[in-house]
Formats: C-alpha cells, sequence, structure tokens
C-alpha cells in the first residue's frame, strides 16, 4: 500500500512493538501465576510494564488492569458500575461516544439509565452544559471521550474533569485515540481510563483499564485471580511488554510530529478544498487530532470513494471502523447536524506519524483523480 491513511482504525506494528513481542515470547513465555522461578521472573517482568506504563499515564500502577483492548475495558467499567450503583443512579455519556462505550452503558445499565450529554456544532462538550447536566440529573459517572474517532475532535476533558470533581461525580475518559498521538502523561488523573494498544502501533488485543483505585474491583471475566482478582485469564504479557516499548518509544517524539503532520495535514485539506469547492471539513474550526480529516465530499457515495480509492492503492475510511459498511450509520456525524443526505459522502482520511508531504499530496491527486472516473 503506497499510502494508508486509516490509523484512526488501526495501525501496524511498530518494529520496537515486534522486537519486545519476541523477546518476551522466547525469554518470559511462563504463566506469569504459575510458582516455579521461570514464571516468577515472567511474573515481575509484567509488573515492571505495569509501572512503566503507569509513569507514562501519570497513574499508580496498582490501578492498572490490563485487559483485550478498550472494548473490554468499557464493557468493564459499566458492567461494574450496573453491580455497584443504586438503582436510580444514572451515568452520563457525550453524544459522540465511540460504540464501545454508547453501547455497553447502554446494555449493562439499560437505557433509561444512560444520559447523553449534547455537543456544540463542532463537535465539543461545552462547560455549562456539562454544568447544567450535572445540577440536573447527578450523574454517578460522566464518560466523555478525550479525542473522537471520526472527527479528531479534541475535548476539553480537564476541565470537564475538574467539574465534574466539584460535583461529586467521578470521571471516565476513553482515551484510545489520544494515547500514542498527544501527551498522556496527565490522562491517569482521570477516575477511570480506558486505552487500546493497536491504536498507537501495539499488537492487537492488547489494552487496558484505569480503575478509581487500587482497592477497586469489579471483574467481567471471572474464572482465576490474575491482575488482582480483577481480570481472570493468564496475562498476555508479550502482548503487554509490546504495547508499553510502542507507547514509550512514540511519546518523545510527539512533540515534533504533532507540529509536522498538523501543517501537512492542513495542506491536504487545503488542496481538497481547492480541487472541490464545495467539499466541507467536519469539526474544521475545532481543536482536532493532528491526523484526522472527516469530509462531506460534495457528490457520489462515500462507498464509491472509498473502492475506488483502494483500487487506486489508498486506504481510506468513510467513518468509524465500527460502522463500515453500514452505510450513514455514523452516531457522531448526526450528532454534528450532518443530515442523511451527507451522511452517504463523509469520508475520513487519518494519517501517521511518519505520513510524509509526498504522501499527503499523493492522496490529495488521487482524489481529483478518481473524481474524474466517477
Amino acid at each position: 500500500m503506497p499510502a494508508y491513511f486509516d490509523h484512526n482504525a488501526t495501525t501496524p506494528l511498530h518494529p520496537a512493538a515486534r522486537e519486545a513481542w519476541l523477546r518476551a515470547s522466547e525469554k518470559h513465555w511462563h504463566n506469569p501465576s504459575s510458582l516455579y522461578r521461570e514464571a516468577g521472573f515472567a511474573s515481575q517482568a509484567l509488573e515492571s510494564a505495569r509501572e512503566r506504563l503507569g509513569d507514562l499515564l501519570g497513574a499508580e500502577a496498582e490501578r492498572i488492569v490490563f485487559t483485550s483492548g478498550a472494548t473490554e475495558s468499557n464493557n468493564t467499567l459499566f458492567a461494574g458500575l450496573a453491580r455497584c450503583l443504586p438503582p436510580d443512579a444514572c451515568v452520563a455519556i457525550s453524544a459522540i461516544e465511540h460504540p464501545c462505550v454508547r453501547e455497553a452503558a447502554r446494555a449493562w445499565l439499560g437505557r433509561a439509565r444512560v444520559v447523553e450529554i449534547p455537543v456544540d456544532a463542532e463537535g465539543v462538550v461545552q462547560p455549562d452544559v456539562l454544568k447544567r447536566l450535572l445540577l440536573e440529573k447527578q450523574p454517578a459517572l460522566v464518560s466523555i471521550m478525550a479525542a473522537n474517532n471520526e472527527s479528531g475532535v479534541l475535548q476539553p476533558w480537564p476541565e470537564l474533569l475538574k467539574m465534574c470533581r466539584e460535583h461529586g461525580a467521578r470521571f471516565h475518559s476513553d482515551a484510545a485515540q489520544w494515547i500514542g498521538k498527544l501527551d498522556a502523561s496527565s490522562l491517569g488523573t482521570c477516575d477511570y481510563l480506558t486505552g487500546s494498544a493497536h491504536k498507537f502501533g501495539g499488537p492487537k488485543g492488547t489494552g487496558f483499564l484505569v480503575l478509581a483505585d487500587e482497592a477497586e474491583s469489579f471483574p467481567l471475566l471471572l474464572g482465576g485471580p490474575q491482575e488482582s482478582s480483577r481480570r481472570a485469564g493468564t496475562e498476555n504479557y508479550p502482548g503487554i511488554e509490546a504495547m508499553v516499548t510502542a507507547l514509550e518509544v512514540i511519546t518523545p517524539r510527539l512533540s515534533e510530529v504533532a507540529q509536522t503532520q498538523t501543517a501537512l495535514r492542513d495542506a491536504f485539506a487545503a488542496s481538497m478544498k481547492q480541487a472541490f469547492p464545495d467539499l466541507r471539513i467536519i469539526s474544521e474550526g475545532a481543536p482536532r487530532l493532528w491526523n484526522t480529516v472527516l469530509m462531506v465530499m460534495p457528490e457520489h457515495s462515500n462507498l464509491k470513494w472509498l473502492t475506488r480509492m483502494s483500487r487506486a492503492g489508498f486506504a481510506i475510511s468513510t467513518g468509524s471502523a465500527c460502522s463500515s459498511g453500514k452505510e450513514g450509520s455514523s452516531v457522531v456525524v448526526q450528532a454534528l447536524g450532518t443530515d442523511w443526505e451527507e451522511l452517504k459522502r463523509v469520508v475520513r482520511v487519518s494519517g501517521g506519524w511518519d505520513s510524509t508531504a509526498e504522501d499527503w499530496s499523493a492522496l490529495a491527486e488521487a482524489f481529483i483523480e478518481v473524481a474524474k472516473g466517477l
């Protein structure tokens, strides 16, 4: 593939993560829960990875539970809340949450107990809106993603977290898109935090849940005492080591990458608007991830654009990978006021840490060439 522009769906395995996985698989393949010496070494390596991840997130290592990814982590959280909260307590989630938050909350707690927080025209949760909801509904938990997977919009989560604390509500952030793209060193201040390795160069099937405190426990998976009895099942130490290594390698580059890639992203957007005068970029006026452009094409369905661009050698998306193939189904885009006709023309491109100026330029040129065929 000459240019991959679907990094918000998944990322290629970072070479450092691959090497870490291989070393861990060769040296510490033993079950960390077993009692012989080699298993003890594997357990020590696992706890070292937990400490290192805690340092990267600004969270106490004892609060971290390793999981298979953000979907499991979010389900664990809401399933636990369903067991622990009073029956009349509600939770509030933003209107642009990923399906693994929205559907998990509704399934485990029931739709009637899930309150939706509206966003403004750019897709941002405004503090005054959240404050009114906190006063009126008094939710036990507020869940607002740090960065949106479709539009790339960044939420003012530190301010929203502070507001929740002032009103006695706990705060959860699904930070799957933020981590590995922006500084994550203070995300651990959130009461609950979820992330997924494959979004930042780690392996699929690995992620984590940060709990409010080290004593808290509401396991979703039962059957063993692993993860301090908070998640049953033999820990995937090689995957965990690869995840933490990927984040360690990427983090020092983030400031430089953000500056460089933002300029390339904006140059691409300018080229597209010049070539397609009626094209609209969703949430263009809001702070966004440096890699993401969500566009409403002036004509033709997004599935036609995707298939023709794929033939031209470019991987793009119609939006969230969890809604792929469901034309016009994006809850996020609907929440931003896009009508049904426009929904069918929404296309997302999301570059990577090493996307070049030539890659971005070739992407724009490919759109122009494909348009001629359409």
